[in-house]
This record gives structure tokens, sequence and C-alpha cells, in this order.
């Protein structure tokens, strides 16, 4: 998303993690902590944890689809998570530590930037990072 149309779906932290970027927000929404609960106006995740698996709970709050994503950045995580399902484990982790995850475990936090997730070979890519240095501090998950 954020090379084919110059932004990303997601203002989320993303940290260098063994096995691939993580957007931390998300990640941690997925290990149920209950911090994002109240940021999400719920009283529990609509999934619960089975080892290292996400499984709906259809006990639980239903699952709204979000209405605040724009189609084609729906289009893009449907693309982007049949494409992760087709791989092996080994695959996608070779996939996802290109130089931008490498960037990150350089840092003492292990933080990646979006920077360094714009293609080396993109015409617009000094305005792209400026724009989304300007529109930092706006964005949001």
């Amino acid at each position: 998303m954020l090379n084919d149309h110059g932004r990303p779906i997601f203002g989320a932290t993303y940290r260098a993690m063994n096995y691939g970027p993580a957007p931390l927000e998300v990640y941690e929404m997925l290990k149920c902590e209950p911090y994002w609960l109240s940021k999400l106006g719920l009283d529990d995740y609509p999934w619960m944890r089975k080892g290292y698996k996400v499984e709906l709970d259809t006990r639980r709050n239903s699952l709204d689809l979000p209405d605040d994503l724009a189609p084609v950045e729906m289009g893009v995580l449907a693309d982007a998570l049949n494409r992760s399902r087709g791989m092996s484990f080994d695959q996608r982790t070779r996939e996802t530590h290109s130089m931008d995850w490498v960037e990150g475990t350089l840092r003492p936090d292990a933080r990646m930037a979006y920077a360094d997730m714009i293609a080396k070979d993109r015409p617009d890519r000094a305005e792209l990072i400026e724009d989304l240095e300007a529109m930092g501090p706006r964005l949001v998950l």
C-alpha cells in the first residue's frame, strides 16, 4: 500500500521482530492485551488465542468489518493475506526480512521507519517521506 499508493493502511509502529516486521498495536491486540479494549470500546476481543494462533470466538462480541478503510485498502489487505496463506512459514520469513527490516534491527528499539519501507527507486521518494513525516503525528490506528 505504501509503495503503490503512497500511504500506509495503518499508522502503526512497526518493530523488526525475529520472524518479520510486526505492527505493534495490531500485534498487541492479537495477543489480547487489555489496554486496547478501552481504545476499541470493547469489553472483550472477538477472538481468542490458542497457542500462537488466533481464532474468532463467536460467543464474544461480534466482529464488524471496519467501515473506515477504503475499498482499495481492504483489497490490499485481502491480497496480502491470500498471498501469505500460500507461503510456507520459511517463505514468509524470507520475504519479510528485506532492507527495511534490517535497518530496524540496527536501531536500539528495533523500530522500523516508514522511510526504509519506501522503494529506493521510487521517483517521488523524498517527497513522499516528507509528506509522511508531516503526517506522522496524526497517523492513528
